[in-house]
């Protein structure tokens, strides 16, 4: 994992305790990175949480690192209750990596897993969401691995450690998928439960079908849902419709 000249330079605010993370935003607009993969040259350096008793935490990267993704997102990672918060990395030499901040075991503010970077600029990730795909009580994180050029769903495992932290483990991956067209603002699909089976919800490869696919046993396994005829279809598909 190429972190070892990544430094994230952190500022505290507030009073220690139990706390937990109710809110988080990017912060510190930047246009350091020209990729524009989101429809803007628009970036962010920061990220803030804000806490249960009102104060905020904030991990700011240095020049070579952004954020770059649509927002962050809450989800108990690691069934204490409280939620992490998961995002997308991107390094200016490296691309695109998922990453996971939390509040650590004395409620400091810190990264607490990553998966290695995709190893080259201008490479992205497209988040579909984070559940227990496949029932066996452990988290699970899935997106699209350059949805415009590879696209492949890749599903990681959240497994909580003993310091606080957590890892994050590889557990499948499907070629085939994709979720995001360049330039748009926002991610298609994501993850839905019918019945008692959770589904990651993505086009095919080349935007003419939906495809619903679920984990089973360690291994991706999708279905044909319908035609995709727009953002529509997928948000249909998500409804369970």
């Amino acid at each position: 994992m190429r972190t070892a000249a990544i430094i994230a330079f952190l500022f505290f605010a507030g009073s220690a305790g139990a706390q937990t993370i109710v809110a988080a935003d990017y912060i510190e607009p930047t246009e350091r990175y020209a990729h524009g993969i989101l429809g803007d040259a628009i970036e962010h350096a920061g990220l803030e949480v804000t806490l249960s008793d009102g104060s905020k935490r904030t991990a700011v990267w240095p020049e070579s690192v952004v954020f770059e993704d649509t927002n962050p997102r809450l989800f108990d990672l690691d069934g204490d209750g409280a939620p992490e918060v998961i995002t997308v990395e991107t390094h200016e030499n490296f691309g695109a990596r998922l990453s996971v901040w939390g509040l650590d075991g004395r409620d400091v503010f810190v990264n607490l897993a990553a998966t290695d970077y995709i190893g080259r600029p201008f490479r992205w990730l497209a988040v579909a969401g984070a559940a227990d795909m496949d029932g066996d009580g452990n988290i699970e994180i899935a997106y699209v691995d350059r949805p415009h050029l590879a696209k492949t769903l890749m599903v990681w495992r959240y497994l909580p450690q003993g310091d606080g932290g957590g890892k994050l483990e590889r557990v499948a991956q499907m070629t085939g998928l994709t979720n995001h067209r360049i330039g748009e603002r926002d991610i298609g699909g994501g993850m839905r439960m019918c019945g008692d089976s959770v589904e990651v919800i993505t086009a095919s490869a080349n935007w003419s079908r939906v495809i619903a696919t679920r984990l089973e046993s360690g291994t991706l396994i999708r279905r044909d849902v319908g035609p995709h005829t727009g953002r529509a279809s997928l948000t249909v598909a998500l409804a369970c419709e």
